[in-house]
């Protein structure tokens, strides 16, 4: 079974708020035929599509293929989410790198956010609006110390002044639900549409020259020299090749899967919420990720849509239900919502690491793979494609710091890691109740 065709029809993209809601491309044609080209990117989500125009921007000859449709996968289906920091935190990755290599990251992550926002002011981007503002909200009384230090930390060892910390009333006045007990507020983060951004990078990569091509699922990567890149209609001669796949990924490469699993995610999209009503839920334009391993997030649309997401599942089928499933989570924060109809409910697949740090290898000297974001992908998924691109024009500095942050095997190999995987999930889940 694929995970491309698994829960989706080929070239169509999901039923998601998010593709309702969406001003699509005319589909790309399907690769055909001997093509030569100086890169070759794998992958049309944001790490494929970024790559793609900075490169095409540098002057090179550039092919994107994608087995479905440009930000058919997690790229046009998550929560829209720009947070800087990566799911490790400070502190960990202090004792892991040392301090030096730790702030070096975290610079890395703020220009993350950084050049969404600045994608967002393009005029390509005209329908996709950056809305300042995140909360982390913290589900247990004991980590709300915890999140004070952190944004003191940030202020005053790394110079970061967007962040406040949150006490109970004052989230419980930002966030309408008794679940929580503090947190803080960053106000350099925020959120957008994430199909209307991967559709701007879609419309600003074809503007720079870059061969587009859709429904053209690749089948082997040869590491000769120079690489071959083959699909079932058309072999690709490049000088360089770059792999964004993350989460559908698949047997293209065994060394990357050994480090990458992909997992689902689900969100689901209430009815117009009255201007009332949505201020009870959020007060203020904010986008809210809580403090639980199995992160529930959500964020209003601009049509005051409750956009909620939360639960997971392991292997290639989504559940049968979502609504169902996401409705637990939700209506455990947000008791207030019984009745309300959920009108959109779609899931999507994405990848993480056993550290949940980004992974970011050179699989051969002219073959790099970018994937693992661990739900952290829209700010640097982007990011990702701008290094690749200085990495392959001979600047490889910010490659170089992200690729010595060690990502281990997970245990077991292909068999076993999956049902590994659902057992810690399980213990952590558990961990969340209790």
């Amino acid at each position: 079974m694929d995970l491309l065709t698994a829960n989706d029809r080929p070239g169509e993209y999901p039923g998601s708020y998010y593709a309702a809601m969406a001003n699509p491309l005319p589909p790309f044609p399907v690769a055909e035929g001997n093509l030569r080209c100086d890169v070759c990117v794998v992958g049309a989500g944001y790490t494929g599509l970024s790559t793609a125009l900075h490169l095409a921007e540098r002057g090179y000859d550039v092919i994107l293929l994608d087995a479905q449709r440009v930000g058919f996968g997690a790229s046009g289906r998550n929560g829209g989410q720009v947070w800087p920091g990566l799911r490790m935190d400070r502190y960990d990755l202090e004792r892991l790198l040392g301090l030096d290599d730790a702030r070096k990251l975290w610079d890395i992550s703020l220009q993350s956010v950084d050049i969404v926002r600045d994608f967002t002011r393009r005029p390509e981007m005209a329908d996709c609006t950056y809305h300042p503002g995140l909360i982390h909200a913290d589900h247990r009384a004991r980590f709300v110390p915890e999140s004070s230090a952190y944004v003191d930390m940030l202020r005053d060892d790394y110079g970061y002044p967007h962040m406040r910390a949150l006490d109970r009333e004052e989230i419980r006045h930002l966030v309408g639900s008794s679940a929580y007990h503090g947190g803080f507020l960053d106000t350099n983060a925020g959120h957008l549409d994430p199909l209307r951004f991967a559709l701007g990078l879609a419309r600003i990569a074809q503007a720079a020259g870059v061969r587009i091509f859709e429904r053209s699922k690749v089948t082997a990567v040869d590491k000769g020299d120079p690489p071959n890149v083959r699909t079932d209609a058309a072999t690709i001669v490049a000088g360089h090749v770059v792999l964004a796949c993350n989460g559908y990924l698949g047997g293209l490469d065994s060394q990357v899967a050994a480090r990458v699993m992909p997992i689902n995610n689900y969100i689901v999209a209430t009815e117009p919420l009255t201007p009332d009503a949505q201020a009870e839920i959020i007060r203020g334009d904010y986008a809210v990720g809580d403090s639980k391993f199995v992160v529930n997030y959500y964020r209003f649309s601009e049509d005051r849509r409750l956009l909620f997401g939360g639960s997971e599942s392991y292997g290639y089928r989504f559940p049968a239900d979502i609504r169902k499933l996401v409705s637990k989570p939700m209506l455990e924060i947000f008791p207030q919502l019984a009745g309300v109809k959920l009108d959109y409910a779609w899931g999507g697949t994405l990848a993480i690491t056993m550290n949940r740090m980004p992974h970011f290898e050179r699989l051969a000297g002219n073959i790099l793979s970018f994937s693992g974001y661990s739900g952290h992908g829209l700010a640097m998924a982007t990011l990702a494609g701008q290094i690749a691109a200085e990495t392959i024009a001979g600047q490889a500095e910010r490659f170089d710091m992200m690729a010595r942050v060690p990502t281990p095997r997970f245990p077991g190999g292909p068999r076993l890691r999956s049902p590994l995987l659902v057992l810690a999930m399980l213990w952590y889940s558990l961990r969340d109740r209790l």
